[in-house]
């Protein structure tokens, strides 16, 4: 095996820098709004890399364990830590599914949410979200970084619907993209118009815009699919499956 490919950061040891900082978090040894030990440090302690940690930090950022702040540092995230069996699993659960069919799942549910948080959405919400397209702009040179800020606006989105259930199951699409996407996000193209349509959705949402909310969503989520080149062919059928799935192909 070649030396590139044993250093290659995999699901293994992310998970030990998962499993490694929940067991700091419950033992309290990291309190809410904590930050953690610089990169290099924190590597060292593990006996890991420093690409294998920024994976296991970019599965609990895309959580919602931890905050990662462009030129600041990582935080451990403010509220109860949420380390369900749920958010792990169905990275694995998820895997047969098609990318045409998570897309089309996406615009039916998030297009709606996005129309809620309009509808319902707190102050919060509001700062949360102008935070993290700060936070995306910040991060345009950086596209696993971009993506972290990406998802997390996505959470927000569904939290100010005010309706849980339906963050419930964003919250399971979610862990289960960051997986997939983080290995190609490097070859993405299109971050400084995908930061541009989240800005336009929160002005869309603080000003509680519903009908432009829900369409400036399945607007984004539509040019998304679109420039990862995973558009469901108009001859296949709905329901009819192809080889490749959305985590086992490259998006």
């Amino acid at each position: 095996m070649s030396r590139g490919k044993q250093n290659e950061p995999g699901t293994h040891r992310a998970m030990q820098v998962v499993n490694h900082i929940r067991s700091l978090i419950e033992n309290g040894t990291l309190q809410p709004g904590d930050k953690i030990p610089p990169e290099r440090e924190f590597a060292r302690t593990l006996k890991i890399s420093r690409a294998s940690l920024r994976t296991g930090i970019g599965y609990l950022a895309a959580m919602g364990i931890m905050k990662v702040r462009h030129g600041v540092g990582t935080f451990v995230a403010d509220g109860p830590a949420q380390f369900g069996k749920t958010s792990l699993s169905l990275i694995g659960a998820l895997h047969g599914f098609q990318s045409w069919q998570m897309f089309e799942a996406r615009i039916i549910l998030e297009s709606n949410l996005a129309t809620l948080a309009a509808e319902r959405g707190k102050e919060e919400h509001h700062a949360a979200l102008a935070e993290e397209v700060a936070e995306m702009f910040a991060a345009l040179s950086s596209p696993s970084d971009y993506l972290i800020h990406d998802l997390a606006f996505h959470r927000i989105v569904s939290q100010a619907s005010g309706n849980p259930i339906l963050a419930a199951v964003i919250e399971t699409i979610t862990s289960a993209l960051y997986d997939s996407r983080r290995k190609t996000v490097e070859r993405s193209i299109d971050i400084h118009q995908s930061a541009e349509m989240h800005r336009k959705l929160y002005h869309a949402i603080r000003a509680h815009k519903s009908k432009e909310a829900h369409d400036l969503m399945e607007q984004h989520l539509q040019l998304a699919q679109a420039a990862q080149g995973l558009e469901r062919p108009a001859d296949r059928k709905p329901g009819e499956a192809k080889s490749e799935s959305i985590f086992t192909k490259g998006v």
